[in-house]
């Protein structure tokens, strides 16, 4: 799987919100000022050919759907993310935040609960 450029990435956010659309409707999504059709519609074959998008044809018109879930590719880039700029490592990436966002050690434990909870919650529905 590839990165996804930023504007791909914003077509990306809409489809998989919208689940499938037309070009038309992903255009009338996107906040101002809207960008050309042509533009979209090239940015959307770029991501055909990455195998993110699918289409379904009806003549000449194109309905577009995500290929690729969501959970999946913020998995892989968020790997990615601690990967180069954290060296993989969770606790730096944490230590990153407390120290740019100036947590306290209650919030950081606060935040540390949540994880392990979400990590209870992964292993309790892979286990049942």
């Amino acid at each position: 799987m590839k990165e996804l450029t930023r504007a791909e990435d914003q077509v990306m956010q809409i489809l998989w919100e919208l689940e499938k659309g037309f070009v038309k409707d992903i255009i009338a999504k996107m906040p101002a000022p809207k960008p050309a059709y042509n533009t979209v519609s090239t940015i959307i074959r770029i991501l055909e050919k990455k195998g993110f998008v699918g289409h379904k044809a009806y003549g000449k018109t194109h309905e577009y759907f995500p290929l690729v879930p969501k959970d999946q590719y913020r998995s892989f880039f968020l790997k990615n993310f601690m990967g180069s700029y954290f060296g993989g490592s969770f606790e730096r990436l944490v230590s990153f935040f407390a120290k740019d966002n100036n947590l306290d050690i209650q919030e950081i434990d606060q935040i540390m609960s949540h994880i392990k909870g979400g990590l209870e919650k992964t292993k309790d529905n892979n286990d049942g």
